[in-house]
């Protein structure tokens, strides 16, 4: 039997669950990249285009080039104002589809643990993007308790199931970013620690925020009723609710940046 994979097909979904998540890291890895405006920008697995939305929102890019596998999520990155300025194509990470040194910044923003060949998808980069340029990206600790859906993950973990895991997670770590940007040849490479703060309405806002749009999906759907109650009542415990409600935790990503030599 194959294994299962991890796949986003549901825009809306992965929108209400990621897309802020998403949006929320990406904030702070823009003003550490701190691009100068009119860049050619190409955001490699761009899924359903929230962090592309935020290089238009932020950079005033001069163009904006999204790719991703998936066509639903290129279907709701359709759909936003973004795509006014920028254009989505399906496409592969690990051969781009651009002539070389076309752009002035290659992104990836949470992808680069689903990339079957992370060191391939980091040339790629560098071969689409002009001497002098950046190429740069952040992704979720997930192998470091960083992963936003940690808090479920840990209680199925606690009852003896293995979570769903991207098929390149390792590539996720820090010490691993570094080390597929220096093999890349790229100059004045720095990483960073990303963290960042969420709040859901109440306990159920976050359970069927979180499950809908997350990899946790496939695995809960497998579990058996009794177990599936265990998770969600150890979940609520491990995530207690503020006086309003509320549930408030965090989520931790690393980030790599580097440029082109010259």
């Amino acid at each position: 039997m194959a294994e299962p994979q991890i796949r986003f097909e549901d825009g809306a979904g992965y929108e209400r669950m990621m897309g802020k998540w998403s949006r929320l890291a990406g904030d702070i890895f823009l003003d550490w990249l701190a691009p100068r405006p009119g860049l050619r920008w190409l955001d490699v697995g761009c899924g359903n285009g929230a962090f592309t939305e935020l290089i238009v929102e932020r950079c005033a890019p001069t163009a904006v080039e999204g790719i991703d596998p998936s066509e639903g999520q290129l279907a709701y990155a359709n759909t936003r104002p973004a795509s006014r300025v920028a254009t989505f194509r399906q496409g592969d990470s690990m051969a781009l589809p651009f002539p070389d040194a076309g752009f002035d910044a290659a992104t990836m923003a949470l992808v680069i643990f689903f990339v079957p060949d992370p060191a391939k998808g980091v040339a790629e980069m560098v071969r689409v993007v002009r001497p002098g340029g950046t190429v740069a990206a952040y992704a979720w600790d997930i192998l470091s308790d960083g992963f936003p859906v940690e808090p479920i993950y840990a209680e199925l973990r606690a009852i003896g199931v293995t979570p769903l895991l991207p098929p390149s997670a390792e590539a996720s770590r820090m010490a691993a970013m570094r080390g597929l940007w220096t093999a890349a040849g790229l100059a004045e490479v720095e990483t960073r620690e990303i963290t960042v703060q969420r709040s859901f309405a109440d306990f159920e806002d976050f359970w069927t925020t979180t499950v809908l749009g997350s990899s946790v999906r496939p695995t809960l759907a497998a579990l058996p009723p009794a177990d599936l109650e265990l998770v969600k009542s150890r979940v609520r415990t491990r995530l207690p609710a503020d006086a309003a409600g509320r549930i408030t935790y965090g989520a931790r990503a690393n980030a790599v940046k580097g440029r082109v030599p010259t």
